[in-house]
């Protein structure tokens, strides 16, 4: 089925990834390798039942393809019914839009679901068309938005050239803040500490050794066949609990870890924490070619510092060990900048057909930016290095 067409591609709009070859889908990557956007990873959450319309997760995935059938792009894309799971917030402009009189949802989501980790979402290899590629998806994108009659479409979490290149489109450019640990060829993670302000080397010190030798706790990091069911049952019970206290129900089903485990056995991460022979603690990690994604943590017992140790000290060391270039923690999170993490832009585009909503998100943007500069700007100052670092 063509649902929608130019002179030199074609797009189809397909609701599920089954029927896609993995490998097709995964050589559209260009560049380093992002977990999140692999067959592997979107399937293991539709599969599981994750991100799947029960849950307000409807693929809308866009395909391009050639005349003869070839895959030369894609856009992973939901239609949605709500904004959980996103954590680009816009829960303002559909209340303002209800309050007009609009209606909000659906929407078109463009992302990963419940993953705040920036990566390619236009996936389009590296060859002499793709930027006609990619303006065939955008185009398609707004097409799909026109077809469907909703209210907008988000591509979240995009890379800087994508997005530069989606301002180009008529997308409306939104910027907001996470915190990453960045790579400066470190040696070990003493050679990291060296590089921080006394002050700020001294409580990481003494939070490593709270964490682990005053709590009684070891660390083990578990990859592949490591990984057993017993494993996941005990990390999964993690994730409920902080998800229950968190969102009120857990994203991901039990059935998501043991599929991703099987599909990228070697690009997930375990870091459980172990005390009393038991695990009392846990993240999971997931490994790209140049970066350490840290996504879901979880306790049953609380130790102080403990989280510190599990989901950032142990992650930079890891990082630092098998040489990637940054670690990347999740949404949010000030309390990060104390401990390495310096602020960074993340970027997302919006398309809405609405004119009135969109020129009044248009003006809103514009002020949004240059908070968020300035506060990075702000934090950045603040940043435990030492001078002249």
């Amino acid at each position: 089925m063509n649902d929608a067409a130019s002179d030199q591609f074609q797009i189809r709009i397909l609701n599920s990834l089954e029927t896609i070859n993995p490998q097709d889908w995964n050589r559209l990557q260009s560049g380093p390798i992002n977990p999140f956007v692999t067959h592997e990873f979107l399937y293991a959450l539709e599969k599981s039942g994750s991100a799947v319309s029960n849950t307000g997760w409807l693929g809308q995935h866009l395909v391009l393809e050639s005349d003869t059938g070839t895959m030369l792009g894609a856009l992973p894309c939901y239609l949605k019914n709500h904004s959980q799971g996103e954590y680009v917030f816009d829960h303002g402009w559909a209340d303002a839009f209800h309050r007009a009189g609009g209606d909000y949802y659906p929407k078109l989501q463009c992302s990963v679901p419940f993953t705040p980790a920036t990566g390619p979402r236009f996936l389009v290899p590296e060859c002499p068309d793709r930027e006609t590629r990619m303006m065939a998806l955008a185009q398609g994108l707004q097409q799909l938005c026109q077809r469907m009659k909703v209210s907008s479409a988000h591509i979240t979490f995009m890379p800087e050239d994508e997005w530069q290149f989606a301002g180009t489109q008529d997308y409306l450019q939104r910027t907001d803040q996470q915190f990453h640990w960045l790579n400066e060829d470190y040696k070990s993670f003493d050679d990291f500490l060296n590089k921080l302000a006394s002050r700020k080397r001294k409580n990481i010190r003494k939070e490593r050794r709270v964490a682990l030798e005053e709590n009684g706790i070891t660390i083990d990091l578990l990859k592949g066949e490591e990984i057993t069911e017993r494993v996941w049952d005990r990390f999964f019970a993690f994730y409920t609990d902080t998800g229950m206290r968190k969102w009120g129900q857990p994203y991901l089903t039990r059935e998501f870890f043991t599929l991703v485990s099987e599909k990228l056995s070697d690009r997930t991460l375990l870091i459980m924490a172990k005390r009393d022979d038991e695990y009392v603690a846990g993240a999971i990690n997931f490994i790209g070619d140049d970066c350490l994604y840290g996504r879901h943590w979880g306790c049953l017992e609380d130790h102080p510092c403990l989280h510190f140790e599990v989901c950032y000290y142990q992650a930079i060391d890891y990082a630092i060990s098998h040489g990637l270039k940054r670690v990347e923690a999740g949404a949010q999170g000030s309390h990060k900048l104390a401990r390495g993490y310096v602020p960074v832009t993340t970027r997302s585009a919006h398309w809405i057909t609405h004119p009135g909503l969109r020129d009044a998100v248009a003006d809103y943007l514009v002020h949004e930016r240059r908070e968020v500069d300035r506060h990075n700007e702000i934090l950045g100052e603040h940043a435990p290095f030492k001078k002249g670092n």
